[in-house]
């Protein structure tokens, strides 16, 4: 199983998924974007000029789409931890999860309570979070959906695993691939 955690930068994704590793009854693995991208020598990568950084960036997410369907295509159960901020992004993971169960978790939280997180945290770009609202949200369909700013990351977590044990078979992952399908015969 594949819990998929989407929400805008400060959102509180990171802090549910430490939170959903204690509350499940099995080990589940957490892959979060942010990880993925410390991996790298970030100031290298930012030195890139525009068009190089842009196919890094599109690259280096790709490669963690495929990251996590190779651990789940493993046999283990994640929390994932990333955003839609960009159509593909969206796209590209309905095509390499396809035949993986993913549940997938909408974080929200408003924009007065996201521009505070990022001036508590100092270390996010001013308005950041804001500026993702409309694209990470975008797509509009989700198996389940959390506000943490009116739950804690452990009444998220808690909320998310009772879910889980009545969650339908029917996921968003698949009316969204069916859309797109519709969208584009052509789509595999």
């Amino acid at each position: 199983m594949i819990i998929f955690l989407n929400g805008t930068s400060s959102s509180g994704k990171s802090s549910i998924a430490e939170a959903l590793l204690e509350e499940l009854d099995t080990p589940f693995f957490h892959l979060s974007i942010d990880a993925f991208s410390a991996m790298c020598a970030g100031e290298k990568a930012m030195a890139l000029p525009e068009p190089e950084l842009a196919a890094f960036l599109r690259r280096m997410r790709a490669g963690f789409h495929r990251a996590v369907a190779g651990m789940a295509r493993a046999g283990n159960d994640l929390v994932v931890d990333h955003l839609f901020s960009e159509p593909w992004r969206l796209q590209d993971c309905l095509e390499v999860l396809e035949g993986l169960d993913v549940v997938l978790v909408g974080v929200h939280c408003p924009p007065d309570e996201l521009e505070r997180r990022e001036r508590a945290r100092g270390d996010r770009i001013p308005g950041q979070g804001v500026a993702q609202l409309e694209s990470v949200h975008r797509h509009g369909v989700y198996d389940f959906e959390v506000d943490t700013s009116t739950r804690s990351p452990r009444e998220c977590a808690q909320a998310i695993r009772e879910f889980l044990d009545r969650a339908p078979r029917a996921r968003a992952f698949d009316e969204l691939r069916g859309r797109a399908r519709r969208h584009d015969p052509s789509a595999t």
